[in-house]
């Protein structure tokens, strides 16, 4: 961050009208188990489908909870988990990455949720609540989300939160 840059207002806590947004804490762990240890077979190319929790542990998600304040702190990356307002579930986690500050204050957007929490509405709330954040509160002029072409989901819900698709980067993720 550079000099010229307010101090963000970390940690956030947003709220939507069926979903928690907010850092990860330690206390989450057995919720964030819980969440991938319910996830359907693999639904289609970038859905990973169901996840091994044996190598993780609650020192790891410790930690994991420190590097994710310690990004906030420098301003590289703010990490929300999503959580359901009524039951406290882990849903699933959205991300503005820093980009560039400087004259650019430019963002990536990331964003995934559990399989069996899709089509319902979730993600759109949560990414809805994320860009504005982004933009009001953390002060970036401009978000993008780099989306794979043959991601149509996510590529249907960036269309639907009101992102514009501009260009292809070739090159920008590795293939295979």
């Amino acid at each position: 961050m550079t000099d010229t840059n307010p101090p963000i207002p970390w940690p956030l806590r947003l709220e939507t009208d069926r979903l928690i947004l907010r850092p990860f804490q330690p206390k989450d762990f057995e919720a964030w188990c819980t969440g991938l240890a319910g996830r359907l077979p693999q639904q289609y190319p970038y859905d990973e489908g169901p996840i091994s929790l044996e190598s993780y542990d609650e020192a790891w998600f410790t930690a994991l909870c420190q590097r994710h304040q310690e990004q906030a702190r420098q301003d590289y990356a703010y990490i929300f988990g999503i959580f359901c307002k009524g039951t406290q579930r882990h849903l699933g986690h959205a991300d503005l990455s820093t980009i560039q500050r400087a004259e650019k204050q430019w963002a990536n957007l990331g964003y995934g949720l559990h399989n069996q929490y899709w089509r319902q509405g979730f993600a759109q709330e949560a990414v809805r609540v994320v860009l504005r954040v982004g933009f009001q509160q953390l002060g970036y002029h401009r978000i993008e989300a780099a989306i794979n072409l043959d991601n149509y989901p996510s590529m249907a819900l960036a269309t639907k939160v009101g992102l514009q698709r501009e260009c292809v980067r070739r090159g920008r993720a590795a293939s295979g």
